[in-house]
């Protein structure tokens, strides 16, 4: 599986974006993200179908202030986009709460296990308090991008660890 460094281009990493509603910062995520396809209109318009479609299905607000959009579609590798927004929206998370920490991710149609296991890592980091925090401080895109890869170092370090000491 690649790893969010590797997938997290600066490019797709907006930070204290105001976003006021799901639908516009789906559409700058879809925008952003088909900057780097061949075809920018029709790839654009497939993400953001793609991400809204996902969504009507049940909304992918996590709670705690996250929201993990995510869809399948015909690309050839993973691709994703980090977004911390100015202020919270209402984004019909589980718990109820608005969302200001969205991580979305385009997956290949065909692909499962990456995909697992890329949604378990995002559940891991988002799923700590402390790393929420520390993403929610990061005051410019580039701060943004590097603190999430820093997270996801110590996350691997802690399952490290884990296997580690079980053996």
């Amino acid at each position: 599986m690649p790893s969010i460094a590797e997938l997290l281009e600066p490019a797709q990493v907006h930070c204290n974006f105001a976003g006021h509603s799901r639908k516009k910062i789906l559409q700058l995520v879809a925008e952003s993200l088909a900057e780097e396809a061949n075809d920018e209109e029709s790839s654009l318009n497939e993400i953001y179908d793609g991400l809204t479609e996902r969504e009507r299905l049940g909304s992918t607000g996590l709670g705690d202030g996250v929201a993990i959009p995510h869809c399948r579609m015909n690309c050839e590798k993973m691709r994703c986009a980090f977004v911390s927004l100015s202020e919270a929206i209402d984004y019909e998370s589980i718990d109820g709460e608005p969302v200001d920490l969205i991580f979305v991710l385009i997956v290949p149609t065909l692909e499962n296990k990456a995909h697992l296991e890329m949604l378990s890592v995002l559940a891991h980091i988002f799923g700590e308090s402390d790393f929420r925090q520390r993403l929610r401080a990061a005051n410019t895109n580039e701060e943004l991008r590097t603190t999430m890869i820093a997270i996801e170092k110590e996350v691997a370090q802690q399952s490290n660890a884990a296997v580690a000491n079980s053996s």
